[in-house]
């Protein structure tokens, strides 16, 4: 395909409540303080004279599947009916209701609740009133509660949410896991939504920026009014702007379209995310009625059959992971900045892309993405008609699917990460004319709504007998079928191919595809970043039992959910880094986990099994296997300082060269060579018995919104700084200030303690606290104990 598909980004309005403002004041402004919860159905819980005093008071966002079932430690249950596919975590069905009050200078105004994620089969009513179902638990979606709200009296919200049975493949999470907002505008103001941004025409020189707005009238006279537009660069500076009259009649809505150009503009790209502001303004009468501020970015992107991929027209290779939703120990729990900081992770560890497997992601992790420049393929399901449950997404797929991949598509078109939009992911019974035509029929619907971005989908088991379904494809995305890139491509010499999935362990020649074939775009890992769920693919695998408890994490990600690193992170780096890498990493003599006997052939999403440690106390003199990942022409390895021979990389070895070491005590030291110079070295060192913890947070500042998180990385360390990768001590944690304790965790998969306690076991010399913040400045301080060792402690500012 060679048309150009040139894009934009919309945020999401979210103005938050601004200590100058009064809530009269904001647009929009965060719903999520001062719910009520309860576990469990309950008659008429949307009754405004029901007895709620003795609910649960919490803020959102709220997953109630993370926490403690009620009467144990854990969240994890052997017997629950999601089994092994959601980790063995418990669904059910919760309430939840917020009381709140609406000053009678509003009236007149209209409002809007937003929900930007409820997982699943939500409820909502206000004051007694149903707005509506939303089964999707992956949706944003709304209501105009105008008409029922009581100004200057007690309003009520209640939302039942049902996850009684199994409904995904993957851990769901349950409940309002995503924020809610509520805005408030003149009858004349912007439709949600309704600001479109495109830039049809881009070049270093000058860009035009194309607006649509949607407005609506919702008084009962017609009105004559003006439009204004201004561009904002990131200093906020005026770049240009533009006015428009329009005329709209009573009760209605109208789109209003102005071209803006912007010289020498300043280009959105994965190395220098430069993001803009379009200020929208409504005038009636000398008044402003509406201002609305969304962010987007200036770029461009082409397909090319036979270029590949270009961004602002320079080729580039999509180095991309698959990411399900969850937070690890927060569950489903979308905080912005565990959506921001899981963006992170991925550029530090060399991506530059992210499929979201296999639903549409919150707006926060798509902001993130924006702001940090990483590339996105936003996928909307994972089931069609025909399904894995018989309770999920495919039982009313038939009568949703319009208004879900509408309500996607509407949300993230304006983000400048979003590149391709995937109607789906293994379809089952994607070989059959029934299949195509229903993908002909998405990915036209999709066009209708967004002609910038290609089409793409994931397709397992690729052969010719898929072609009809393929060619619905503007972009084709292979699920585990190197071998067919080549026959594929011949078959549909014009479409371009991706592996929207692939292995760990084939990382090499998955990547030695993309760089020799031009039409091949780029590699998407199964995973990059760990889930729950899916309980042991990475190392029990197929067939999924539920004798794998209490294995309930998926433990096939390149970063696990603590956020650590895994070796094979470290291998897929010498695949992707322009800069010479060697990474030491071993064989422990004993497993790390029970093997399964009866894992299928085909079921290789693990990696091998290989730790970054060189305690082995009772095996000295024993051979152990090391490793050395390198992308240099030649390593050598040392073991307390005497050579153990060096090795040269080939592409039989393909970067991973190997050692028989016999065990002692000490250093292991790799050298990278290149042209017989030395250019990279890495270390790994035996620890000594545990001395110290050591504390060290991602973020030290942190807002005073209530929302805001601090990653504190835990660490058994001995006298000379190094991590104990046997230390398994049990941490307890005391938390004091103006913040909260939110979550506990390590990386051991195996591991049922609880995420919610302030106490944890390390796993591997290592566990993680996670803070949040309150809504007042000062100060959380961390304390960390473990029996033995002197107490370590963090202070966290709040501003």
């Amino acid at each position: 395909m060679k048309r150009n598909h040139i894009i934009l980004f919309l945020s999401i309005i979210i103005g938050l409540v601004s200590c100058k403002k009064t809530d009269d004041e904001v647009r929009t402004q965060l719903f999520d303080d001062n719910w009520l919860f309860h576990y469990g159905d309950i008659v008429n819980g949307e009754n405004p004279t029901l007895d709620d005093s003795q609910w649960r008071k919490l803020d959102l966002p709220h997953d109630w599947t993370i926490e403690d079932i009620p009467g144990t430690d854990s969240p994890f249950d052997s017997t629950v009916v999601n089994g092994v596919a959601s980790g063995f975590t418990r669904g059910g069905t919760g309430w939840y209701r917020k009381h709140f009050h609406i000053n009678k200078s509003q009236a007149g105004k209209s409002f809007y609740i937003q929900f930007d994620g409820v997982y699943m089969n939500s409820d909502v009513w206000i004051n007694g009133q149903h707005l509506g179902n939303q089964f999707y638990g992956y949706s944003t979606f709304g209501y105009d509660i105008t008409d029922y709200l009581k100004f200057g009296e007690d309003n009520l919200i209640a939302v039942q949410v049902k996850t009684e049975t199994v409904t995904s493949r993957w851990y769901s999470g349950s409940g309002i896991y995503r924020h809610v907002w509520l805005t408030s505008t003149s009858p004349l103001h912007v439709d949600n939504y309704g600001t479109v941004i495109t830039t049809p025409e881009v070049s270093e020189q000058q860009a035009k920026v194309t607006v649509s707005s949607t407005l609506v009238n919702a008084t009962s006279e017609n009105v004559d009014a003006i439009l204004k537009f201004k561009i904002l660069d990131t200093n906020k500076k005026v770049v240009v702007q533009k006015e428009q009259r329009f005329s709209i009649s009573q009760n209605n809505k109208t789109t209003v379209e102005q071209d803006l150009i912007v010289e020498t503009p300043d280009l959105w790209s994965t190395d220098h995310p430069s993001l803009y502001t379009l200020v929208t303004e409504i005038e009636h009468n000398n008044k402003i009625t509406d201002k609305t501020e969304d962010i987007f970015g200036i770029r461009s992107i082409r397909f090319d059959s036979e270029k590949g991929f270009l961004l602002n027209g320079k080729e580039i290779k999509l180095k991309g992971g698959c990411i399900h939703h969850d937070n690890g120990p927060l569950g489903a729990m979308a905080f912005d900045r565990a959506e921001e900081r899981k963006v992170e992770l991925h550029k530090a560890a060399g991506f530059n892309a992210l499929r979201m497997a296999h639903n549409p992601p919150s707006p926060a992790l798509l902001d993130a993405c924006d702001r940090l420049g990483i590339l996105v393929i936003d996928e909307a399901f994972d089931v069609w008609k025909y399904g894995h449950f018989e309770e999920d997404y495919s039982k009313r797929f038939d009568e949703l699917w319009k208004s879900d991949l509408r309500s996607m598509i509407l949300r993230d078109r304006n983000h400048p990460s979003v590149i391709m939009w995937s109607i789906g992911n293994e379809i089952k019974q994607n070989d059959t004319e029934e299949m195509a035509n229903l993908s002909q029929e998405l990915a036209e619907y999709t066009r209708s709504i967004d002609s910038t971005r290609p089409v793409t989908a994931g397709v397992n088991s690729v052969s010719s007998k898929k072609d009809a379904y393929l060619k619905t494809l503007d972009v084709a995305g292979y699920n585990y079928s190197p071998k067919e890139y080549v026959t594929g491509h011949e078959r549909n010499p014009d479409q371009l191919i991706y592996a929207s999935e692939s292995y760990a362990s084939q990382a090499y020649d998955y990547w030695k595809d993309v760089e020799k074939y031009q039409w091949i775009i780029g590699d998407f890992i199964w995973t990059s970043f760990d889930y729950i769920g899916e309980a042991s693919i990475g190392w029990y695998g197929y067939y999924l039992e539920q004798s794998f408890y209490p294995f309930y994490m998926a433990y096939c990600g390149d970063i696990d959910i603590c956020g650590i690193r895994r070796p094979q992170s470290y291998y897929r780096e010498t695949l992707w880094s322009k800069q010479p890498i060697t990474h030491i990493s071993v064989t422990p003599p004993v497993p790390s986990f029970p093997l399964n006997p009866k894992k299928e052939d085909w079921s290789i999403w693990d990696w091998p099994d290989e730790i970054d440690s060189w305690n082995f106390e009772g095996y000295e003199g024993k051979d152990l296997s090391v490793w050395v990942y390198t992308q240099c022409e030649e390593a050598e390895l040392f073991l307390n300082g005497k050579s153990l021979g060096r090795k040269r990389n080939t592409e039989l070895t393909k970067n991973k060269l190997g050692w028989n070491v016999p065990y002692q005590k000490g250093i292991l030291d790799a050298k990278g060579y290149n042209n017989g110079k030395e250019v990279t070295a890495s270390v790994l060192k035996s620890a000594d018995k545990v001395s110290t913890i050591r504390l060290t947070a991602d973020k030290t500042v942190l807002l005073e919104n209530g929302q805001d998180l601090s990653y504190i990385i835990v660490e058994l360390i001995d006298t000379e700084g190094n991590v104990s990768p046997v230390a398994d001590n049990l941490v307890t944690f005391d938390v004091s200030g103006e913040g909260l304790l939110v979550a506990v965790a390590n990386s051991n998969p195996m591991s049922t303690e609880s995420f919610q306690k302030n106490y944890r076991k390390a796993w591997r010399g290592k566990c993680l606290a996670i803070l949040k913040s309150g809504k007042k400045s000062g100060k959380i301080l961390l304390k960390a104990s473990v029996e033995g060792l002197p107490q370590a402690e963090i202070s966290i500012a709040i501003k």
